[in-house]
């Protein structure tokens, strides 16, 4: 037996014998040896320690590090290219407005512009430049400012991804795994880097789901402050997301879902007092429909505050908020009351309405008689003569003026070419409901089907109804002869028509449909005096309600043209393959060319990821009904938060632009891809959770580096290509990939 201090060795082993052992004293270390082990020891303690520090103080340091490196992307070359990129024409001119106070119209909502008209403010831009397209920044234009400005919420996405990632119970390499690949998103990073209005919507759209996720991990904290904190911030995020664009909606319905999901529940709890159910509601009520509501609200009291003067988008509001308007001719002396012999311009007060229009060119079908149409150009087609009917033999033009009221039959006598506003029994161009409404005659030939009666709906300046009153008074026109009413019902002609708006005549009588209500927008008349219609202001919420009607209509209005040919725009099927990128600029060898393409392995895994949840959850499904209990109760709220509610983000994202008629465009496709890589980070930590950590060092490393890598080979679209495109010609993996004519 050895002895302590002694170690024992064998010796003399001869074959089939066991070993005899001696005992020999133990190799004592020498004091150079003693102190290295010592070192190392304190070397290998250090280490620990310091890596230790590291993961306990990761919630910290990787954020930085991944908006560090957010920012630098987004930032670096970003005023590399001095003309007006894409759709910078637009949201600059947007921006401009602003800061000149001119009223615009647009398809959506003003917060997003009011930050570009903010982000030229603070460049000590004054908005005089018209953002052409192509068009070189003049150099009072801080154009770099202004893209840095817009930089700034693309570059705030990432590290609200890591977040949201941590709020979903994702292990840490699948959540390095999802901010990697929103840093490293190609198209992200080129869309961030203009003045435009996708950063701040990707922004919203991601803060809206970090908001969701904080609030959802607060379930069992009722009525506490961080749960009500994170029920009002996720209500203003939603406020803020669809203030910028309605696509915005798509995320309020998500959590819309959550919502009825977990109200559903609480109202099955039987031991839940039915006071606390009650609050449960009303908090919700109020934090994630109410405040929304409320920002909405003040982004169009804001955008109706600061655009004070007349601009180019008075046409698509009411008659009486143009005459608020400095600068405008809507109103200005015009007399109050109209008489015949007036000359007037008809406004339609349907939502997006435009003016009563006529022109010289007649129907190709129907009666072949003068167009007449709604139109919301200014111009001398649209004005109109009050005259009598043809049984008023009595009428005399030199006499007193005769004003216009309530029940009075007139005709309308269109001022450049002398014929009717007439109407009879031909069925409309579109609406074959309705009747054909055209111009004819004049003022000798024509007829009783030539003859309207005014029917006095409203008058926003007096309950007197006697008299018809410029701005103030609404009123319908009914054909004496079919009984039908004048409509305009925001159908647009065909090219035949000039995509003008189609008139007809209705026989459905409702006195609320406001496509048959018309006032008075322009009015001369020398023998009445000069009046001040425009001091009666326009309610703020019909005004609110009027723009947001007409910015529907009009978005609905985007459908392709199949006379010309938009070759940026694509389809939604090319989309989730990234079959398809875009060319944001000329393609000359002189200027600076970006191109919008995503991340290949990005695109095509998160694609992947939500078949394989499918699979996923079929397979689960199945086993359970055989009778399989595998899953557990919080790995089962895991697939359910983590990796459903992701997949609904992401089908209500994408499939409305499926079904919508509107023309479409890649960048349409990015608030669903942020959905389908949350879904993917999912996959990934949900497959490798259980395995060694040598196979979870080894995948996440090659997705990792993966991921950076085709970011980096492709980052020459992202920062400006430069010199001649086939130059880059080894990005084109595919001929539908454009970015090089090679």
């Amino acid at each position: 037996m050895a002895t302590s201090g002694n170690a024992a060795v064998a010796t003399g082993a001869e074959y089939n014998e066991s070993p005899r052992r001696r005992n020999v004293a133990a190799a004592q270390p020498t004091p150079q040896q003693a102190v290295q082990v010592e070192d190392k020891k304190k070397l290998q303690k250090k280490e620990a320690s310091f890596l230790q520090t590291l993961s306990e103080w990761e919630w910290l340091i990787a954020p930085i590090v991944f908006s560090f490196l957010a920012f630098f992307t987004r930032f670096y070359k970003i005023g590399l290219s001095p003309i007006v990129t894409w759709d910078e024409a637009h949201f600059g001119k947007f921006g401009s407005h602003y800061l000149k106070r001119e009223f615009y119209f647009d398809v959506h909502p003003p917060a997003g512009k009011l930050l570009v008209g903010l982000s030229g403010y603070l460049a000590g831009y004054n908005g005089s430049f018209e953002f052409k397209s192509g068009e070189t920044y003049p150099a009072d234009v801080d154009y770099t400012f202004m893209r840095q400005f817009n930089a700034f919420w693309g570059a705030a996405c990432v590290p609200l991804a890591y977040w949201t990632a941590k709020e979903l119970n994702l292990r840490r390499p699948a959540v390095w795994f999802v901010a990697l690949m929103v840093l490293c998103e190609n198209s992200y990073t080129t869309i961030s880097r203009f003045i435009l209005l996708d950063s701040m919507l990707l922004f919203g759209t991601v803060a809206t789901t970090l908001c969701w996720a904080k609030f959802h991990s607060q379930r069992n904290r009722s009525f506490e402050p961080e749960w009500f904190l994170w029920l009002f911030m996720t209500g203003l995020s939603i406020g803020f997301v669809t203030s910028v664009k309605l696509v915005g909606l798509f995320v309020t319905a998500l959590v819309g879902i959550y919502t009825i999901e977990d109200l559903w529940r609480k109202f099955g709890d039987t031991k839940m007092p039915l006071v606390e159910l009650g609050a449960h509601f009303i908090a919700r009520a109020v934090g994630l429909i109410v405040v929304p509501f409320l920002v909405y609200l003040l982004s169009f009291a804001i955008h109706f505050a600061v655009l004070t003067n007349s601009g180019p988008g008075d046409a698509q509001m009411s008659s009486l908020f143009q005459a608020n308007l400095r600068g405008t001719e809507v109103g200005l002396n015009s007399p109050l009351e109209v008489a015949f012999g007036s000359r007037v311009t008809i406004k339609n007060m349907g939502y997006g309405g435009g003016l009563l229009h006529s022109h010289v060119q007649t129907y190709p079908e129907g009666s072949k008689q003068q167009q007449v149409t709604c139109y919301h150009h200014k111009d001398a087609n649209n004005d109109w003569f009050f005259y009598p009917n043809r049984r008023d033999a009595d009428y005399d033009a030199e006499a007193e003026p005769r004003f216009i009221g309530n029940g009075d039959v007139i005709r309308l006598i269109h001022a450049q070419t002398g014929r009717n506003l007439h109407s009879h029994e031909i069925s409309a161009p579109i609406t074959k409901a309705d009747k054909e409404v055209s111009s004819y005659g004049n003022l000798t030939i024509g007829d009783e089907k030539d003859h309207w009666k005014v029917e006095v709906i409203d008058d926003a300046a007096s309950r007197d109804y006697s008299k018809v009153r410029t701005l103030t008074t609404a009123f319908r026109l009914k054909h004496e002869v079919l009984g039908c009413y004048l409509r305009a019902g925001n159908v647009n002609l065909p090219q035949w028509g000039f995509k003008q708006i189609e008139v007809t005549c209705t026989k459905d009588n409702k006195p609320r449909d406001q496509y048959t209500h018309w006032n008075i927008e322009a009015h001369t008349n020398e023998k009445l005096p000069p009046g001040d219609p425009g001091k009666y202001k326009s309610p703020f919420l019909k005004d609110f309600i009027h723009l947001n009607v007409a910015m529907m209509t009009s978005n609905n209005a985007l459908v392709p043209d199949p006379d010309k040919q938009d070759d940026l725009a694509s389809q939604w099927w090319q989309w989730p393959i990234l079959h398809v990128g875009l060319r944001m600029c000329s393609w000359s060898d002189e200027i600076v060319k970006y191109f919008l393409l995503g991340n290949p392995f990005v695109y095509w895994a998160s694609t992947a990821s939500l078949a394989v949840f499918a699979g996923l959850v079929a397979w689960y499904l199945i086993r359970w009904q055989r009778g399989y209990k595998e899953l557990s109760d919080a790995e089962i709220d895991q697939i359910h938060y983590a990796g459903f509610y992701p997949v609904a983000g992401w089908f209500l994202h994408y499939l409305p632009f499926v079904i919508m008629a509107r023309v479409t465009y890649v960048h349409h496709y990015y608030p669903a891809l942020y959905f389908a890589i949350l879904t993917l980070g999912f996959v990934v930590d949900w497959f490798l959770r259980n395995q060694k950590k040598a196979i979870q060092y080894g995948a996440y490393s090659v997705l990792y580096g993966v991921v950076v890598g085709l970011y980096v080979y492709f980052i020459p679209i992202c920062w400006g290509m430069t010199g001649s495109n086939k130059k880059y010609s080894y990005m084109k993996w595919f001929d539908t990939w454009k970015m090089s004519d090679a």
